[in-house]
């Protein structure tokens, strides 16, 4: 009988990408589990279809978590810091957050056939950046990650620590969308309003939709290589870009021009307001970290005194096939109706 991956979030981004990439794989080890919050849903009812076992759960509910991880051999998790954004503001969605996260935890820690427990989290943004910026749900997770590793010695041993880099598909949500500019001669010029330098670098993760996936298939092929007594980390990172040059990527392929305009951040934060607070303080990361944003660059001294410096692994070290980067995923896109 074949090993039980349970996969948290199943009709999500994460989770939906994780589902295909199993499937896909051409010597099945797992058989899929999949946890959501409406098995009734279309989305869940798809992946019924397809013989996938879906079972209801709720973050915020323990007692269902350990029910539906019950006999299970690896779990993927994830949470979803915007989902309770627009309602409960940042702070009360950092909280629920991290209860949430740490609710996923315990209730791995409490199933008895666990092997391996993958984590979908982010770089400590105030370690690394030595408390120049403090990215909301970055926060909100390595409060779970701190947690595993002070309180759950045994689930951090069949920890992997995955690090999922910025989506493709962020291009098509308002805040990077490119926004038309109303010009004397009637001629289209887009803009894409920024809050941080145009040739600041952004880590790459390419297609979220096949590549996430892809790196927790690896991630469960090589345990001997993503586990460790301390927890192993994982970076999706591909490649850093300007900002600026995927939005050129983007541009070009849709038929547009767009200039990247730096807005102050006042301004910047007023155009969406929670979410522009959010993606600000995403945005300064990068900035003030650059081309070491997915990294540990504290050396893991502030949470486990005297561990040596941490390990993240990369594509490279995973050999991970079949990744797809930012010119496949604006290419795929084909060309929308723009105004």
């Amino acid at each position: 009988m074949s090993k039980i991956i349970t996969v948290v979030g199943a009709t999500g981004t994460q989770g939906s990408s994780v589902i295909s990439a199993l499937l896909d794989n051409d010597t099945p080890t797992y058989t899929i589990r999949a946890i959501t919050r409406n098995p009734q849903s279309a989305a869940a009812q798809s992946l019924s279809a397809k013989g996938i076992t879906v079972l209801k759960a709720d973050l915020n509910d323990i007692t269902s978590l350990r029910t539906a991880f019950a006999g299970t051999h690896a779990i993927f998790a994830v949470t979803n810091f915007f989902e309770a954004l627009p309602t409960l503001g940042i702070q009360q969605a950092m909280d629920t957050e991290t209860a949430q996260g740490i609710n996923l935890a315990i209730a791995a820690a409490q199933t008895p056939t666990l092997e391996h427990y993958i984590w979908s989290t982010l770089p400590n943004s105030a370690v690394n950046s030595e408390g120049k910026v403090v990215v909301p749900y970055y926060e909100s997770k390595n409060r779970v990650d701190a947690y595993i590793r002070s309180s759950l010695p045994d689930l951090l041993k069949k920890t992997t620590f995955l690090w999922l880099a910025w989506f493709a598909g962020n291009m098509l949500v308002p805040f990077y969308t490119p926004t038309r500019i109303r010009t004397l001669d009637g001629s289209k010029l887009y803009a894409q309003f920024l809050s941080i330098p145009p040739t600041t670098p952004i880590p790459l993760l390419g297609d979220e939709k096949t590549n996430a996936g892809l790196f927790v298939r690896a991630i469960l092929a090589q345990p001997h290589l993503t586990q460790s007594a301390h927890g192993r980390i994982v970076s999706t990172v591909l490649e850093y870009r300007p900002i600026e040059q995927v939005t050129e990527l983007f541009s070009k392929r849709q038929g547009i021009q767009t200039r990247c305009l730096t807005l102050a951040k006042e301004d910047y934060k007023s155009l969406w307001p929670v979410w522009g607070e959010v993606f600000h303080l995403s945005h300064l990361y990068f900035e003030v970290m650059g081309t070491r944003a997915f990294s540990d660059v504290s050396g893991g001294q502030h949470e486990v005194e005297g561990e040596a410096q941490r390990e993240v692994l990369t594509n490279k070290d995973l050999g991970v096939k079949g990744l797809v980067g930012v010119e496949e995923v604006f290419e795929r896109l084909g060309v929308m109706e723009w105004e």
